[in-house]
């Protein structure tokens, strides 16, 4: 059972902006002497702050960002359709541009909720261990609202307090190292009072392993090998977390809050308030009532591995659309449907799951931490620390259940078998060529999965420019996205 977020801004003073006449100190409908009294309010508080990671709207965009602007998609759509993801695409946004300012709007509206929480419901007078618990989960979501702001945006404004006044709203510029820094205290500090699991019914919520993962990926972005591999194996220890034996699993609503899911951004269709997933309809195609916006470049598809008999990698088609292969509903897939020939899969139901009538209003979760990720940061980690022969290990045992999808998965034709030469182990050579090995492995494993963009600027000037060539990027210029004008007009500390 899928944990509902239940939207209650209309009972928090929550900010995240303000319109330049405002003059006097803020109040929502609830003020602080009728609101953060009791546990009651401390859950539906804490809830909240949970809204914003859900793919409710066009205002959560990390596809654009993690996609797009990468070297796997392109905008897709009509020409016309939502041009400013093509301005990203292509490295001309201006600070103008809608999809900057709505990301920017939206993930700082997580952190406003998360400040109140983390500011106010300490003084409730509640269970202790509760209490601490629904403190530590804004905490967590806080670093990880920081950790998507700052990737994009470089530098930005720091604000860890609940707005009252417009001083705290209209904060100067902090560099990237202090946000960071924000980011491991936050979640240094989440961890330790996290719980391991939940119960299926508050599955979604923050754990202890979500902690230790989110602490391994911003030790990973800032080349902290050691500290990312502490946390690495601070999640192993757990022993909760494994791979499912079938890679399409992890994409299927049958198959939500599984052993691999570290953490899991939950929707649920047919909810009011409205707690659907609208990528659906972003990304489905139009004979489907969809956008077909994220659309696969044939770069993409040129990743992955095939054999001498012409046997692609299982991933291939688990995660794309393309001709000669059956789309999610069984019939035959029309490359008309998209641009570039292809569609992507992974944040798309079949039409008995979500019909025409209802397209923008899926079931499907979006997973952002799985496993196979966790063993990618180890091997990475291992690598760059010059533990080569430990760093195959966890490298070869995502491949492994790629290829073995064949023993698992009925659908696949030649099931029951692995095809010969199909996705071999790699061997321990070259430091640099098992780094290139993990990256090559990142990019099949995770593909249109918000991460790519983002690998992409972490690897360096020469790893970016030469993936993002023909598209007007360099380095220096573009490594991070401009923040929007409707920002800079409001905040004289900028």
């Amino acid at each position: 059972m899928k944990a509902k977020y239940l939207s209650v801004i209309t009972a928090l003073a929550l900010v995240s902006g303000c319109s330049e006449f405002l003059d006097e100190n803020m109040q929502g409908r609830y003020s602080s002497a009728t609101f953060y009294k009791t546990a009651e309010h401390a859950f539906l508080a804490v809830n909240a702050c949970y809204e914003p990671l859900a793919f409710k709207s066009s205002e959560n965009n990390l596809w654009v960002f993690g996609d797009v602007a990468s070297d796997d998609a392109t905008k897709g759509g009509n020409p016309g359709d939502q041009s400013e993801i093509s301005f990203i695409e292509n490295f001309e946004a201006t600070t103008d541009n809608g999809f900057l300012g709505a990301c920017w709007e939206h993930y700082y509206d997580g952190i406003a909720r998360t400040n109140e929480v983390i500011g106010k419901v300490p003084g409730i007078d509640m269970d202790v261990t509760l209490r601490n618990r629904y403190v530590a989960e804004a905490t967590f979501l806080r670093a990880l609202y920081y950790f998507v702001l700052v990737n994009i945006y470089g530098d930005i404004p720091l604000k860890t307090d609940p707005v009252a006044t417009l001083d705290d709203l209209y904060v100067p510029i902090s560099s990237v190292a202090d946000i960071y820094d924000q980011i491991e205290h936050d979640l240094l500090l989440a961890k330790n009072d996290l719980p391991a699991e939940y119960v299926s019914s508050e599955a979604g919520r923050a754990t202890r392993g979500a902690a230790f993962g989110m602490l391994a990926r911003v030790f990973l972005y800032q080349e902290k090998y050691t500290e990312a591999l502490n946390y690495v194996d601070s999640l192993e220890s757990l022993d909760l977390y494994n791979l499912m034996d079938v890679y399409r699993h992890n994409f299927m609503v049958d198959y939500e809050n599984n052993k691999e899911a570290v953490f899991e951004i939950q929707h649920l269709a047919n909810q009011d308030p409205f707690q659907g997933s609208a990528l659906n309809q972003w990304f489905a195609p139009q004979v489907e009532n969809g956008y077909f916006f994220n659309v696969p470049r044939q770069e993409f598809i040129d990743a992955f591995e095939v054999t001498a008999d012409s046997i692609a990698d299982p991933r291939l088609d688990y995660t794309v659309g393309r001709e000669g292969r059956l789309w999610l509903n069984g019939e035959d897939f029309n490359p008309a449907w998209s641009p570039t020939g292809y569609l992507q899969k992974k944040h798309l139901q079949p039409l008995d799951e979500v019909g025409k009538g209802t397209k923008g209003n899926g079931d499907l979760n979006y997973t952002y931490i799985r496993y196979s990720d966790i063993l990618l940061m180890k091997a990475e980690a291992l690598n760059e620390l010059d533990r080569t022969t430990e760093a195959v290990v966890p490298l070869n045992a995502v491949r492994k259940r790629a290829r073995e999808s064949y023993l698992f998965d009925e659908d696949l034709p030649g099931f029951g078998a692995v095809p010969e030469a199909l996705l071999p182990d790699v061997g321990a050579g070259s430091k640099s060529e098992v780094r290139e090995a993990i990256r090559h492995e990142r990019r099949v494993e995770l593909g249109f999965e918000f991460h790519r963009f983002f690998d992409l600027m972490r690897y360096g000037k020469n790893a970016a420019e030469e993936a993002l060539q023909g598209t007007g990027f360099t380095y220096e210029t573009n490594r991070y996205f401009p923040i929007p004008q409707s920002e800079i007009d409001i905040n004289p500390n900028l």
